[in-house]
């Protein structure tokens, strides 16, 4: 079973637009691709997301069951969700005002441990010479298949 933290940072002051875009990128990288990453973005969002990052790294190395490798951690989930609107008045002309909305968001990030990979031993391994010696052009419905009898056939 993989082990998994997260991180929140609640009351961002950025829209949660703008930071989902910044969340975009480091989906699904490790986390060292993922630092790197946010410290070359040039957005403002990005250094708050890396604090984000950073505690949820911490997290998960206090979680029980995490093995100790950093390297096979990766950011399983990266998400900004709306948080208050803080309204706030401008003056208009003729006695007017014209409300503007300061919007904030909740940045949420997911790390979890990649699961080692265990060789499959028997039966289809890789050299044995058994189930995955076809050529791609003798698997039906192909397009080497296709290709193949349309050569054959002019």
């Amino acid at each position: 079973m993989a082990v998994e933290a997260q991180a929140t940072a609640r009351g961002v002051r950025t829209s949660a637009q703008k930071a989902g875009l910044v969340c975009s990128l480091i989906r699904g990288k490790s986390v060292n691709q993922a630092v790197a990453t946010l410290q070359f973005t040039p957005k403002i969002i990005a250094r708050e997301l890396a604090k984000v990052l950073r505690s949820a790294v911490a997290n998960i190395q206090q979680a029980d069951g995490f093995g100790g490798d950093i390297e096979r951690l990766y950011v399983s989930a990266c998400y900004a969700n709306q948080g208050q609107s803080m309204k706030r008045v401008r003056p208009a002309p003729m006695g007017r005002a014209y409300r503007v909305v300061k919007r904030t968001a909740h940045l949420t990030v997911k790390v979890s441990e990649r699961p080692l990979k265990i060789a499959a031993v028997g039966a289809g391994a890789v050299g044995t010479g058994t189930a995955g010696d076809e050529t791609p052009a003798a698997k039906p419905g192909g397009a080497r298949a296709k290709k193949a009898a349309k050569t054959a056939r002019a």
